[in-house]
């Protein structure tokens, strides 16, 4: 499978409800139900991506995992996806990228207006759409500067922008490595070939700012990481937004959502998601557990 991030690159929306203040709401229970918060007042960003009613099994047992997933995410927005292991979140960011592993029996997803699951992985690559990997693959023989340069030329052959030779990306690089606090020899190994946990997301990092991505999707980054990396790739992450871009954030974990503040906080079980939120349910959820936000 190519990855759909920088490996995937390789080969106008309705804009967002608005109310005077935040506002949630949860219908009720099988595939009705969803979770979503509306913008503050004067919101005025374009509807990123729409995942209506989204189910989805795995190819090889035909085993359900998704049950009816709802979510919209707006240009601007920052959502992070929590919930138990197994409970969805990893199928949801792999079923929108087009994992091949798995498989979409019901619903939809809108991608800046386009039907996403009607492209293939790389085009939804080219199309702006990357995910980070929990765990990063290896690709012995190739360096990391030729394959982030034609990653990023296909990407900017998409948006019918020039290409860069080698000197030009290299002065485009430089940059976004002092940004991750990545030493410049990083270009010269082969990707992810015997990087340490830390430096695969970093890497992963890297990927999408030379991608310059306009949906980010990020699968537990914060895994595996010292206190100083996650600094660093919460800098980085943080320095990346814009306001026509989304991110969404999978992690079980409070510290990583102190360094990126989500502007929506979602809870998945079972394969939908069931209660919608801002940080403060993420302190309820370190108080008490997820047995505070299930449902029967």
């Amino acid at each position: 499978m190519q990855h759909s991030g920088a490996l995937g690159a390789t080969r106008r929306a309705a804009p967002c409800s608005s109310s005077p203040a935040h506002a949630s709401r949860v219908c009720g229970p099988a595939r009705s139900r969803c979770a979503r918060v509306v913008a503050a007042a004067g919101a005025t960003g374009k509807v990123m991506l729409e995942v209506k009613d989204l189910t989805a099994k795995i190819v090889s047992t035909g085993q359900q995992i998704l049950n009816g997933v709802n979510l919209v995410v707006c240009e601007g927005e920052v959502h992070a996806i929590m919930g138990k292991n197994g409970s969805g979140k990893s199928t949801l960011s792999k079923v929108l990228v087009g994992h091949p592993d798995y498989e979409v029996t019901g619903g939809s997803a809108m991608y800046k207006g386009k039907d996403l699951f009607a492209l293939e992985p790389e085009e939804r690559s080219h199309a702006g759409l990357f995910m980070s990997f929990q765990s990063p693959i290896e690709i012995p023989g190739v360096s990391n500067v030729d394959f982030l340069r034609m990653a990023c030329n296909a990407r900017r052959k998409t948006l019918k922008q020039p290409e860069l030779d080698p000197l030009e990306f290299y002065a485009f690089i430089i940059p976004k490595l002092e940004l991750l606090n990545m030493d410049p020899t990083f270009l010269n190994r082969n990707v992810n070939e015997g990087f340490s946990g830390g430096e695969k997301k970093r890497n992963e990092i890297l990927q999408l700012a030379v991608l310059e991505a306009d949906m980010a999707i990020l699968d537990e980054i914060d895994s595996g990481l010292d206190i100083d990396a996650l600094r660093d790739v919460a800098k980085a992450v943080n320095a990346l937004k814009r306001p026509d871009s989304g991110v969404m954030m999978v992690t079980h974990y409070k510290r990583l959502l102190d360094y990126i503040q989500p502007d929506f906080v979602h809870i998945m079980q079972m394969g939908e998601i069931i209660k919608t939120g801002d940080m403060s349910l993420v302190d309820a959820l370190e108080l008490d557990g997820y047995a505070s936000v299930q449902t029967v």
